[in-house]
C-alpha cells in the first residue's frame, strides 16, 4: 500500500477495514474457529463484516482468514453478500495476530485515508461507533480507539500458576483506566510504520499499543456496551440476547 499522505495521490479518499479472523478462539471451546461460530444462525465473522460495511465511509474490507482456510471463508462470505459499494477481499493470515494484520494491510489498495482494524469477535459494534472513530482520524488524530470506563475495581497482582492465590501488589485508580474496544482507526502510514518497526512479542496486545511504542499519540472516543468481545460461552449468550432485541426492535438481519 502506498503512502496515502503523498501529495501526488489522485485517488478519492476512502476508509478500509482489516478484520483479522485467523484465531482459533480456544476459550469458547473446541471446534470451529471462533469467528465462524454462529450468532443468531449467522457466523460472527459475517456480523463483524456487516458492522464495518454499515458505515458509508467504508469502501474496502479485508478479511484475514486462517492460513489454511481462505477458500472456506470466501465461500461463507459469498453466501452473505454485501452491498455493491463495498469491496471485500479475503487473504490468508499468519501465525500471530500482528502478522495477520500486517498481511491484511498489504492487501489494501492505494487511496486509503483511514484504516480500521476490527476484531471479528466483536460482531455487534454499532455503526455510530465506527463512524466516530473514522471522524476522529479524519480530524487529525493518527490513532483512535473506542473505549469505556471500567465498572469494576482492578487489582494489580503478582501472577501465580493457575488456581493458586495471587498476591495483590497495587490498586490502580479506576477513574484513570478505560477498557478499549475495536474498531481502532489509524492514519495508514502510522499503522504501517508501527507494524514494520515494533518487534513481535514486545508486549503490545492491540494495534494502538504498537503505535504507542512509536511515541505517537493515541486518543480515545466513547465506545459502546454492545461492542463487547465474544470470548467465553457466557459472552455468546449475551450476544444472542442483544441480537434478538435488535431483530425485534430494529429490523436487524
Amino acid at each position: 500500500m502506498s503512502d496515502p499522505s503523498s501529495p501526488a495521490r489522485t485517488t478519492p479518499v476512502c476508509t478500509a477495514a482489516v478484520i483479522p479472523a485467523a484465531g482459533r478462539g480456544v476459550r469458547l471451546g473446541p471446534g470451529t474457529p471462533k469467528a465462524l461460530r454462529t450468532l443468531g444462525g449467522t457466523p460472527m465473522l459475517v456480523h463483524a463484516v456487516r458492522a464495518m460495511a454499515a458505515s458509508r465511509a467504508v469502501s474496502h474490507i479485508v478479511v484475514v482468514a486462517p492460513p489454511d482456510g481462505p477458500e472456506e471463508v470466501r465461500r461463507l462470505l459469498d453466501a452473505h453478500p454485501l452491498a455493491d459499494r463495498t469491496e471485500l477481499v479475503v487473504v490468508p493470515g499468519g501465525a500471530t495476530r500482528q502478522e495477520s494484520v500486517r498481511l491484511g494491510l498489504a492487501a489494501l489498495p492505494d487511496g486509503i485515508d483511514v484504516v480500521l482494524v476490527h476484531d471479528a469477535a466483536r460482531p455487534l459494534v454499532p455503526v455510530d461507533t465506527v463512524d466516530a472513530v473514522i471522524a476522529a482520524v479524519r480530524a487529525g488524530a493518527p490513532a483512535v480507539v473506542p473505549a469505556l470506563p471500567l465498572a469494576d475495581t482492578v487489582k494489580q497482582v503478582e501472577p501465580q500458576p493457575q488456581g493458586t492465590p495471587e498476591p495483590v501488589v497495587g490498586t490502580p485508580e479506576r477513574a484513570l483506566l478505560r477498557a478499549v474496544q475495536t474498531p481502532q482507526g489509524f492514519d495508514p502510514a502510522t499503522l504501517l510504520k508501527a507494524h514494520d518497526t515494533v518487534v513481535e512479542g514486545e508486549g503490545a496486545t492491540d494495534d494502538a499499543g504498537l503505535v504507542e511504542r512509536l511515541g505517537v499519540p493515541v486518543v480515545l472516543v466513547p465506545g459502546h456496551e454492545e461492542a463487547f468481545k465474544v470470548t467465553r460461552p457466557l459472552d455468546l449468550v449475551l450476544a444472542e440476547a442483544v441480537l434478538a432485541r435488535r431483530r425485534a426492535t430494529d429490523g436487524y438481519v
